[in-house]
């Protein structure tokens, strides 16, 4: 092996952080060092804690925090930023560690390259990194992190986004796909694609994250009724589901259900619906050769004109352009 200077990755961690926004980019930069041909760069990667030694995470697992963020002297070639999202009543709220965020503040720009998946995007918009660029975060906390950083240019639905060095990814396992994505931009296409098999992953995950925000998004039913009819809608999406219809189905008045929808998941019956009807649509055009047409009556649209404007309302986008980006064929 050619002696060719190795490319360090410094991994931050702190008290509590999720465990797998650190050791699942690590298991990817090994993949690729066993892959690469010996004339390529290896990854080095480092554990750098808001303190050395054992480091607690989320899951109960310790890791080994090689040196202190705070002796660091070297710029590293890519500091991955760790984080955490804690599970409250008002669903997945971001933890910033102070001290990361301190450090980051003054240490981060150093860094030729800058990757935060998940929490870490709200760890690096608290340091200042992502003012003026674009990022993304987990679907749950995008609105929040736009709120509280207005100079970001916040992106729900991307699984990761690229704003020049900076790169930011959506939830926990998706710091495997960012990893993955900066294996294939030190080292192309067809390394990459090897990774991937060996571990059994996407090259490019299909499908955006609000693939996952229905019913994902909307918190679970307390009323056991409303359950009920939930799953049945799921069921009968070709069906005419009209609050009328819905209404009788529950046995109560559309005036009353809408009061429950709105209670309980802060939406009304017919967007409720309409997002169900979206998410099947979507799987219809990623998993089928459904002509568009059978995808709008499948997916309970009743013609091409509706899913076209309801895919330009929702997505930004026509079924026709969605199927050939995301299509698992």
């Amino acid at each position: 092996m050619q002696n060719v200077p190795p490319h360090v990755v410094l991994v931050t961690l702190f008290p509590g952080v999720d465990a797998l926004e650190a050791t699942g980019p690590a298991e990817v930069f090994a993949m690729a060092n066993v892959l690469l041909p010996d004339d390529r760069a290896r990854y080095d990667v480092r554990f750098g804690g808001t303190r050395t030694g054992r480091i607690p995470t989320f899951s109960g697992v310790s890791l080994h925090a090689d040196t202190a963020l705070a002796d660091i002297k070297e710029c590293p070639d890519t500091l991955l930023i760790t984080g955490r999202m804690d599970i409250t009543e008002r669903g997945p709220r971001p933890y910033v560690d102070p001290d990361l965020v301190d450090w980051l503040r003054r240490k981060g720009k150093d860094a030729r390259r800058i990757a935060a998946p998940c929490a870490g995007a709200h760890v690096a918009a608290a340091a200042g990194l992502l003012d003026g660029r674009k990022a993304t975060t987990h679907w749950a906390t995008a609105g929040l992190l736009a709120a509280e950083n207005p100079s970001v240019e916040v992106e729900a639905d991307p699984i990761f986004v690229r704003s020049g060095k900076i790169w930011t990814g959506a939830g926990i396992t998706s710091s495997m796909d960012l990893a993955l994505a900066l294996v294939a931009e030190d080292h192309g296409d067809e390394l990459t694609l090897k990774v991937a098999q060996h571990m059994v992953m996407y090259v490019q995950r299909p499908g955006g994250q609000s693939q996952f925000s229905v019913p994902l998004a909307y918190p679970t039913t307390v009323r056991r009724s409303l359950g009920d009819l939930r799953r049945w809608i799921a069921d009968h999406l070709e069906d005419e589901l009209s609050v009328g219809v819905l209404a009788e189905r529950m046995s109560v008045s559309p005036r009353h259900l809408s009061r429950i929808f709105r209670a309980d998941l802060g939406t009304t019956p017919a967007e409720y619906v309409e997002a169900l009807r979206v998410e099947h649509a979507r799987r219809l055009l990623e998993r089928t050769s459904l002509p568009p047409a059978a995808v709008a009556s499948a997916s309970g649209f009743g013609s091409i004109e509706t899913l076209h404007r309801v895919f330009r309302e929702r997505l930004g986008t026509t079924p026709g352009e969605y199927r050939q980006r995301f299509t698992l064929a």
